[in-house]
């Protein structure tokens, strides 16, 4: 923790990176994988929540339990069949249970202790339960962090929903958001979409589980999409990039990447700032951002 609030660093350190995050319902991927690929790097990572209590990942994208039409019988709900294709997968699953071991994830920083003097990136991940994203994507305090980030040219990575906080911080000084200007991904409409129409059949009792922000009465679909209001916080909607829409590997939503095999992954670079789409995307995603700290 020394390396976000002072103090000497030790030598051995690379960077200090700064992960903020929800009290609950962050994607454990794109949490747990930016954490233990950059750890492994050689990376400090310490972590950020809104009061400094441990937090806790969405429990439904580790085990994959509620996620079936049958989720909410006491009996059945541990048997998990669609929950496995949804949920996060055996890479995601397994530095998610190493990161709670983490002294880092247990011991947080609350997010008005942050002073980026002494942080040397910042990692932005994302979640999609409004329970509890919306807390996070809606923070001006988060937001006064990244329009300060944005400043410095400090490096800034953010993936998936983590990109919609990034493109609501505005700065003061020239009323637009720091994205404007730049290129970027984040979770398309087209993934969004897919998931969401699955679960509103498996999840029927919670149908909106996968849109944070549900459309209003006489907005059409997809106007609260991530992919849309991403869009109109850029200078030209042309800077939203996604992947080739013939490239099945990286545009189905089944296939995920891994360290060392990018094909499935789409990441967008744009000087210091990184973005990427879904949990598909983490491990390139995170090694693209650790390249930036280097």
């Amino acid at each position: 923790m020394a390396g976000i609030l002072g103090g000497e660093r030790e030598e051995d350190v690379m960077a200090a990176v700064l992960i903020p995050v929800p009290a609950r319902d962050s994607d454990p991927s794109e949490v747990a994988v930016s954490w233990r690929v950059l750890a492994e790097a050689g990376h400090t990572v310490s972590f950020a929540t809104p009061t400094g209590a441990p937090a806790a990942c969405d429990e439904l994208m580790v085990t994959g339990r509620g996620l079936d039409p049958w989720g909410r019988v006491p009996g059945l709900r541990r048997v998990v069949a669609l929950g496995r294709v949804l949920r996060a997968d055996g890479a995601g699953r397994a530095a998610h249970e190493a990161m709670l071991a983490d002294p880092a994830w247990r011991k947080p920083l609350a997010w008005n202790e942050i002073v980026l003097d002494h942080v040397d990136g910042l990692v932005l991940p994302g979640g999609h339960r409004a329970r509890g994203m919306r807390e996070y994507l809606e923070s001006p305090v988060l937001q006064g962090l990244i329009v300060g980030a944005f400043r410095r040219d400090l490096p800034v990575g953010a993936i998936c929903h983590g990109v919609l906080l990034a493109a609501r911080s505005i700065d003061p000084a020239t009323g637009r958001s720091v994205l404007h200007g730049r290129r970027t991904t984040a979770l398309t409409w087209s993934l969004e979409r897919t998931a969401w129409r699955i679960a509103r059949r498996s999840r029927f009792w919670d149908p909106d589980y996968y849109r944070t922000y549900p459309e209003q009465p006489g907005q059409p679909e997809g106007y609260l999409s991530v992919q849309q209001e991403v869009t109109r916080a850029l200078a030209a909607p042309s800077d939203f990039l996604d992947a080739p829409p013939d490239s099945a590997r990286k545009t189905s939503g089944r296939s995920r990447d891994r360290l060392g095999d990018d094909s499935a992954a789409f990441v967008v670079e744009d000087g210091s700032y990184v973005s990427a789409r879904w949990p598909g995307d983490a491990h390139t995603f995170a090694a693209r951002f650790a390249g930036r700290l280097r």
